[in-house]
């Protein structure tokens, strides 16, 4: 099973699709079934990702548990999988978040309950595909295959603007994956041009010579469609839209899992494919991450709606992480990717608990409430902790990663984590406003006299994610402690270009070894950098 670990961390929510497409939905017995067979199959899928934090080696900076086939030998594509420091924590997440958000829908989804589940499954494979993918062709089919379960999430159930917000999420996405995909072609032709020998190959693409002018052209095309999915300022606005549209599993699998796939394209194929590219826009990067940090938070602090203010706080957040990384600082690129997991398991968190105040009062308007800690306390004080990881309080999962990301920053750039900082201090404001207007006070609005608090169904499917958050606050090194030879072989390879274009090409040439490891105890095949140059 060790060999093939991937593959079925992959593929078996599909497994779980055949009997679901079986089963008949009429009446509740069989939505039933039909959700107690897409749960159980995404837990059987966490308990098999578990392999892979047994199996992993942290010590090896290289990729573990690979798996390497021919796929199509005349185009050179190949089913290549793999895992590093980098992706481990990202599949984790994503088999933890997926049985979290079909436990969620239980009632909340009641039409087309089959179909619904389907989405999710595929959707889950979409994802896992996506972080393990070592082809690029297999990487781009991964990629779009999120894209349709998305898109009919959004559109089919969600609200009154679904159409809209769905085929603008689509539309977004659409056009960045097109220019990728011009310029994956662009870079195998060049690969084999130089080299005579046809390839998707990621390992091998990251040795292909590209003059100067066409890698920053195919560094910005990468950029453009990773950019969208974060999303960075000013590619951000379909966001809004998608989340406040979206069912609450929606809003909880974009904004938990889909949005790192953007930052994780940057960090596995952007950023070491095209380093001079990437060094070329940093400083735009860096500017927009900024800003994008500054502008979420003062757009989220004059929202009427819950969702929608949690929806640009993920514009803020997720400036922090392109930040961290394009500050190419070991405590920034380490806190880049920890914010990532911390955005998922926290913001994910806040888009279940307004999906819990929506089932009963279905409205998401702050002005709607007031007073709610007095008749749901159970609700108040989850939300409470939830709110301090989201604004980064001592001993909870987000101060660590904006301690990590603003310490390296300061490290690289003094003037932007000064800027980024006030970040901080504008998350701070609007959240705790919103929680004072929702939870303290009086009960002005008789329709909230009689809440019920959270049942038991709300408070387990909670219960891990609260446990999360003090987990990584407390003991962050048992987190970090996987990612640290990952993040230095990123880093090293990437900086080659941050020296200077002109001062590298006068100094002798840096290698450094990608290593790829067939499971964890196979021998290792080191791979190195491509020489860079005009």
């Amino acid at each position: 099973m060790e060999s093939l670990i991937l593959t079925y961390t992959v593929f078996l929510p599909l497994l779980g699709v055949l009997p679901i497409l079986f089963i008949p939905q009429k009446g509740e017995n069989g939505k039933d079934v039909i959700r107690w067979i897409a749960f159980i199959t995404s837990v059987i899928v966490f308990l098999v990702s578990l392999r892979i934090y047994a199996g992993f080696d942290p010590d090896n900076p290289g990729f573990q548990f690979v798996e390497h086939k021919p796929w199509i030998k005349g185009l050179g594509v190949s089913y290549f999988l793999g895992l590093d420091g980098l992706s481990f924590w990202l599949v984790l997440l994503t088999t933890f978040i997926t049985p979290i958000t079909i436990v969620s829908t239980w009632r909340a989804i009641e039409n087309r309950v089959k179909e619904f589940m389907v989405a999710i499954l595929v959707l889950e494979t979409a994802m896992l595909g996506t972080f393990v993918a070592l082809d690029v062709f297999l990487f781009y089919v991964f990629w779009e295959l999120m894209l349709i379960p998305m898109y009919l999430i959004i559109g089919v159930w969600g609200g009154e603007r679904r159409i809209y917000a769905a085929i603008k999420f689509f539309l977004y996405t659409a056009v960045g994956s097109l220019l990728m995909l011009v310029c994956i072609i662009g870079l195998v032709w060049f690969h084999y041009d130089q080299t005579g020998v046809l390839t998707f190959n990621l390992l091998d693409l990251y040795h292909t010579n590209l003059p100067r002018f066409y890698e920053i052209i195919f560094f910005a095309a990468f950029a453009l469609a990773f950019a969208i999915k974060v999303p960075m300022f000013p590619l951000h606005t379909w966001l809004p839209d998608a989340h406040v549209e979206a069912p609450t599993a929606g809003s909880v699998i974009l904004a938990g899992i889909l949005l790192k796939m953007g930052t994780y394209g940057f960090l596995r194929f952007a950023m070491p494919l095209f380093p001079e590219g990437s060094m070329f826009f940093t400083p735009t990067i860096i500017a927009l991450s900024v800003i994008g940090i500054i502008y979420g938070a003062l757009v989220a602090m004059v929202q009427p709606d819950i969702k929608k203010l949690v929806a640009y706080s993920s514009v803020s957040h997720l400036g922090y992480c392109m930040l961290g990384l394009y500050v190419l600082t070991k405590q920034g690129v380490e806190g880049s990717i920890l914010q990532m997991i911390n955005h998922g398991v926290s913001t994910g968190a806040l888009f279940l608990l307004v999906g819990v105040i929506y089932e009963r009062r279905h409205t998401r308007l702050i002005s709607e409430y007031g007073g709610i800690a007095k008749v749901m306390p159970i609700y108040a004080t989850i939300f409470l902790i939830v709110t301090m990881s989201s604004i980064g309080f001592p001993t909870t999962n987000g101060f660590v990663g904006e301690f990590l990301i603003l310490l390296g920053t300061f490290k690289a750039n003094k003037a932007a984590a000064v800027l980024a900082a006030t970040g901080v201090i504008l998350g701070a404001v609007y959240m705790l406003w919103m929680v004072q207007r929702v939870f303290y006070g009086k009960v002005t609005n008789p329709k909230n006299i009689n809440l019920p608090d959270m049942n038991l169904r709300e408070i387990a499917y909670l219960a891990p994610l609260i446990v999360l958050i003090f987990w990584i606050g407390l003991f962050p090194n048992f987190f970090l402690s996987k990612m640290h030879k990952s993040v230095d072989a990123f880093i090293s390879r990437v900086k080659v270009a941050n020296t200077g274009y002109e001062a590298h090409l006068a100094q002798p040439k840096c290698v450094h070894h990608y290593t790829v490891t067939e499971g964890s105890h196979a021998p290792q095949h080191k791979i190195n950098n491509r020489e860079h140059g005009e």
